[in-house]
């Protein structure tokens, strides 16, 4: 059995506390001034009921989902690398995030020549409702992951390189039809689509959260069933193989779950960058290449610094909301940065 650093451990317990820490926080900060002491003033205080609702209907189920997006973003991330065998990827490398954002481009810019078009009450029922767009983005990357896959396998082998590579054209066909659709557009669905492009939890309900859960429950099932094998296959295809792993059904898990985690969160939230590839890199400086370690540490983390994000989003131009997808990039950058230049430095001792 593998003996875990007694640094590790204190890493892993901390950040747990860390996370209640921020999630208080968060509800305790806003552009109204409640604060969480409000859960707790008697109903007969002026202005009760109207604090309630805003920490448990509004800055509630906002904290959450920017955890579990955080969680999903960054586990993924962490199953991307270890399959890859490739500290650069990320989820949008199998298309998911790509997928999600055609198909969502597709439902904001045509949805209302659909709905001109006489497409009946059921079409009308679906666009007049927030639910639109979601069920289109999830739609939109569980097809972009199937068709890579079907694309890269040949005769049962499933060819990494050849995901990596379909990946990334797949990534810049889908941003060209995107821009023939943003070129389309008139100026309201200019405006949603710019805005989802750039990622919010604005306007995040208890209701899309418990959409949500369902995927990201399974997700955590394949996943942690995944935790040995991607240590294996840290080591190459072939090694695995002679270990006694299935590598093709690791690689068709791996898809899946990645799939089932960030095309639906993506799909509420829009594109949020950074998070899949730098959290993972962040957690292996403490704990190393252990997917067993790797990947609670990777959802934690994530959770923490997207929940930290959307807090920093929200303060920065109160009253208004800064997309968070603008704070991760701004954050995550220069770290990006730093962690491709520690691993050069590394190498080049080495």
């Amino acid at each position: 059995m593998t003996m875990v650093r007694r640094s590790t451990i204190l890493f892993l317990c901390a950040l747990l506390p860390l996370l209640m820490l921020i999630m208080a926080i968060s509800l305790n900060i806003g552009a109204t001034g409640v604060h969480l002491s409000a859960l707790w003033q008697n109903d007969l205080q002026a202005n009760s009921f109207a604090d309630r609702v805003v920490l448990t209907q509004i800055r509630g189920p906002r904290v959450v989902m920017a955890g579990l997006t955080g969680a999903a973003l960054a586990v993924a991330g962490a199953v991307m690398q270890g399959l890859f065998r490739n500290p650069l990827a990320d989820p949008g490398l199998i298309g998911v995030s790509s997928g999600a954002a055609l198909a969502t481009a597709c439902i904001i810019v045509l949805g209302g020549a659909w709905l001109d078009l006489g497409a009946g009450d059921v079409h009308a029922a679906i666009m007049s409702t927030a639910w639109a767009v979601p069920v289109a983005g999830m739609l939109g990357s569980f097809v972009a992951a199937c068709l890579l896959y079907m694309f890269a396998t040949r005769g049962g082998t499933t060819s990494v390189s050849m995901i990596l590579l379909a990946g990334v054209a797949f990534s810049a066909f889908s941003g060209a039809l995107t821009g023939i659709l943003i070129f389309r557009a008139n100026d309201t669905a200019l405006r949603d689509l710019t805005f989802w492009t750039m990622g919010s939890f604005a306007g995040t309900t208890w209701s899309r959260i418990g959409l949500l859960c369902p995927f990201l429950l399974v997700a955590t099932w394949v996943t942690v069933r995944l935790a040995s094998p991607l240590n294996a296959l840290l080591l190459g295809e072939s090694d695995a193989r002679l270990m006694g792993y299935p590598v093709e059904r690791i690689k068709r898990l791996a898809m899946f779950s990645v799939a089932c985690a960030v095309g639906p969160t993506v799909s509420f939230v829009g594109a949020i960058g950074f998070v899949g590839v730098v959290v993972p890199h962040l957690v292996r400086l403490v704990t190393g290449p252990d997917h067993r370690l790797v990947l609670p540490g990777s959802a934690l983390l994530g959770a923490i610094l997207l929940i930290a994000a959307d807090t920093l989003a929200r303060i920065i131009a109160m009253p208004a909301d800064v997309p968070v997808g603008i704070v991760t990039a701004v954050l995550g950058t220069p770290v990006f940065v730093w962690l491709l230049t520690r691993t050069h430095d590394k190498e080049r001792l080495a």
